[in-house]
C-alpha cells in the first residue's frame, strides 16, 4: 500500500483533484486542508510514503517549518511542493531533496521572486475559495500580456508596481485595473485576456498530482 497526503484545496479544489489522482487498489490518497505549522508531526503517525504540499497557511496560523520538513525528508518520505506555500518551502529546500514543480517554484528558485506576499491570498476559511487574487498570478499573465504586445513593458511593470503594493486580502484584476493609467480600450484587451489566461498557481497543482502518478505508477 503507497500512502500519499496531500495539501490543498485553495489553490486546487479537493473535487478537481481527485479527478487527477484518487485512492485506488493499494494506492491511499488522503486530501487535507492547508498546511501550518505541527501538521507534518501528525502526518507521520499516518506512515504516508509521499507528500505534496501545495497550500499553507502564511499570515493566520503559523507557517510549516524548514525543520519540521527535513525531519519527513529524513524518515526517507517523499517531500514535493508547488504552486504556494509549497512552491515557497520547494525552493529553500530543494537541495537537501525537497521537490519543487512548476512555474510558481521555478520564479522562486531562480530569484525572480522572493517574497511569500506573491502567493498569498485572502481564503474564505470555511469553503476555502480565494478571496483575492495572488500576485504570482497577476505577474504570469501580465509578463504573457506583453509577450504578446497587449501591453507594454512599462505598462506591465505599472500593473505589476500596483498589485504589488496593495494589501493580499484587497489584491484583485478590478482594482489594480482602476489604479493603473491605461485607457479603456486597453483596459478593455487585457480584460478578455485575462479571462482567457491560465490560474496558474492551479496548473501547478494539477502538474504536482500527475508528477506523484508518474511516479507510482
Amino acid at each position: 500500500m503507497v500512502k500519499i497526503i496531500i495539501y490543498t484545496g485553495l489553490s486546487l479544489p479537493f473535487d478537481e483533484a481527485k479527478e487527477i489522482l484518487d485512492s485506488k487498489d493499494n494506492i491511499e490518497v488522503i486530501y487535507k486542508r492547508p498546511i501550518q505549522r505541527g501538521d507534518l508531526a501528525q502526518a507521520l503517525k499516518e506512515n504516508p510514503n509521499i507528500i505534496g504540499i501545495i497550500d499553507g497557511v502564511f499570515h493566520q496560523n503559523s507557517a510549516v517549518g524548514h525543520k519540521e520538513i527535513l525531519s519527513v525528508l529524513k524518515k526517507g518520505i517523499e517531500v514535493y511542493g508547488a504552486s504556494s506555500m509549497g512552491a515557497l518551502r520547494a525552493s529553500e529546500l530543494d537541495t537537501l531533496g525537497m521537490v519543487g514543480i512548476g512555474y510558481v517554484y521555478n520564479q522562486y528558485a531562480s530569484g525572480e521572486v522572493d517574497s511569500d506576499d506573491d502567493v498569498a491570498v485572502m481564503l474564505d476559511s470555511q469553503t476555502l475559495e480565494p478571496l483575492s487574487e495572488p500576485l504570482i498570478n497577476m505577474k504570469y499573465v501580465f509578463e504573457n500580456a506583453a509577450a504578446e504586445n497587449i501591453l507594454t513593458l512599462a505598462e506591465k511593470d505599472e500593473l505589476l508596481a500596483i498589485g504589488k503594493r496593495t494589501f493580499y486580502p484587497k489584491r484583485n484584476y478590478a482594482q489594480t485595473l482602476k489604479e493603473s493609467s491605461l485607457d479603456d480600450t486597453k483596459k478593455g484587451e487585457l480584460i478578455d485576456f485575462i479571462r482567457k489566461s491560465k490560474d496558474i498557481k492551479k496548473e501547478d497543482a494539477k502538474d504536482l498530482l500527475r508528477h506523484i502518478k508518474q511516479v507510482i505508477a
